[in-house]
Order: C-alpha cells, then structure tokens, then sequence
C-alpha cells in the first residue's frame, strides 16, 4: 500500500480561485479586504513567510498594507501603529509576523489587536469562543487541516484523531476543532509516555512537533490519514538545506492511506485560510453597511 498525497497546492489553487471572486464582488460593492501585516526585525524566515501573505493577497485582490520595523523597534511604537489599524475602518484584517523580538511581550502585542480584525485568530477571546463553539476566527494553520480533511470527505465524527503538539497556534486549536467534529481526541506532547502507542491507534494523525522526520512509519496505523504541519529546514547531512516535515514521508507513506506532502501540504493552505478570514471580516463590514 502507497498513500494517497493530499496535494495542499492544488486545494489552495481552488479556494484562492473562489476567495478571489468573492473579494472581487465586495470591491465592487465598495469594501476592497485589505490586510495588514506587521514585520518586526529581520528575521529571513519571517520575511518569506510575510512576502508570501502579501503575494496571496495581491492575487486574490486583497489590498495588503506592509509595515516593517528594525529588530531594536520600540514595543509602543508597533502597539502605536496597530491602534491606528484598528480605528481604520478600511481594514479589515491585521497581522503581527511571530516571532517577535526579545523586548516585546508577545501576549500583549497580540491581544492590543481588535477581536474583529484577529484574522490570525490569536486574540484570547477569539479563542475562548472557539472553545465553545461559537463564531470566531479560526487560527489559520488548524483551519486548513480541517479544509483538507473535508476535501477527501475524510470521516471524523467517532474517529480516533491523535495530535503531536500542543501550542496555541495549532496542536491546542487543532485539538479543538476535531473535538467538534466527534472526533476523540488525544494530544500527545514532550511529556506523553509511549508516544507510539498513542500514534498507532491513531485514524487521523497530525503531527505538529517542530522535530525533523520525528515520526517514523512505524508509529503510524495502517492506512490512517497523516497531515504533516512541521516545515523544518535541515542543516546536515546529505539533505541540508532541504525543507523537511515533522514525518519521515519515505517511511510514512508506505503505511498511511493519505498523507500531505512537505513541502506543498499544509503550509498553502494556512496563507489560503488567512486570506479567507481577511475576506470574511470583510464581508461582515459589507452587511453591516
């Protein structure tokens, strides 16, 4: 048995091609989605990661607004600026690139940002919202998991649903959103005792570690759906420099029924949820007229 990939591009190239009609029609309605994105410090992966959100936005026909400040930059003035976007009315989502640097409290930059402009879904009461099952941005990563499990009509309700990972950008929300699906859920860790044993029970396994080819084909289920959310860069041997994922893809995919690819897999598919929340904000400004 070879996996199936499930092909992130492809699925993004879809959604970004009805995003786009979407921001198309409320342009002509007078609410052109603008996002705005703040980039502190000179990072070089941040400023690839926010070069591709501005290059999504522009061909989706989202309006993008860059703002850039050096590694020394002063907490209040980045807290400045964000006020000023939030009393804009003409935008409608607003993005800090994490991480930040030393000096900043991360936690404070991050709920100064308006609830209904947290296109990033970070804000402790959008959170708190999801938690209960109300409406509210979607952290994006999390989101395109649960877009590409939908796409394959993968079956979650009663499913055994495992998670490697439990940050607030994706293994907490992860976690979250298969729980509402009906799935049951585990959330393994650095803690977790037999990790493999969690992992070989798994249906659904997503992997959101940090740790190159951390998780091997023999910690996966037979014909289980494998979604890969690591994107590390290697740094010896002879693949350095190369983009690798949290799984080990030539020992996993012999085993999986469906796994994502790194890179190509998830990562398309949190820039494409990121412009679908910008347009959603949007879209609520346009009904409220």
């Amino acid at each position: 048995m070879t996996a199936r990939i499930l092909d992130g591009n492809a699925l993004s190239a879809k959604l970004r091609g009805e995003l786009a009609a979407r921001a198309a029609t409320l342009t002509a309605q007078g609410v052109q989605p603008c996002l705005a994105v703040i980039l502190v410090g000179g990072d070089p992966a941040s400023a690839v990661y926010v070069r591709n959100k501005v290059a999504g936005c522009e061909k989706a026909g989202i309006k993008s607004l860059k703002y850039e400040y050096p590694q020394d930059a002063a907490p209040a003035d980045v807290l400045g600026r964000i006020a000023a976007l939030n009393a804009d009315p003409a935008v409608h989502g607003i993005l800090v690139q994490l991480p930040l640097p030393p000096q900043f409290d991360e936690k404070a930059v991050l709920e100064a940002i308006s609830v209904e402009k947290d296109v990033d879904g970070f804000h402790a009461e959008n959170v708190g919202r999801l938690s209960q099952g109300q409406d509210a941005f979607v952290p994006c990563t999390p989101n395109g998991v649960m877009e590409m499990l939908k796409s394959e009509n993968v079956p979650l309700r009663g499913a055994e649903a495992v998670v490697i990972g439990r940050s607030n950008i994706v293994g907490k929300p992860m976690a979250m959103l298969l729980t509402a699906a009906g799935a049951t859920v585990t959330v393994c860790h650095s803690a977790t005792r037999d990790l493999a044993f969690h992992t070989r029970r798994a249906d659904i396994l997503v992997a959101a570690v940090g740790r190159p080819r951390f998780v091997t084909g023999d910690m996966i289920k037979p014909g289980a759906v494998v979604i890969d959310v690591g994107i590390n860069r290697l740094t010896d041997g002879p693949d350095a420099g190369k983009l690798c994922g949290d799984v080990d893809f030539a020992s996993a995919a012999p085993v999986a029924g469906l796994i994502t690819p790194v890179p190509g897999g998830v990562g398309p598919m949190t820039i494409t949820m990121l412009l679908a929340n910008t347009v959603q904000s949007a879209g609520r400004v346009a009904r409220k007229g």
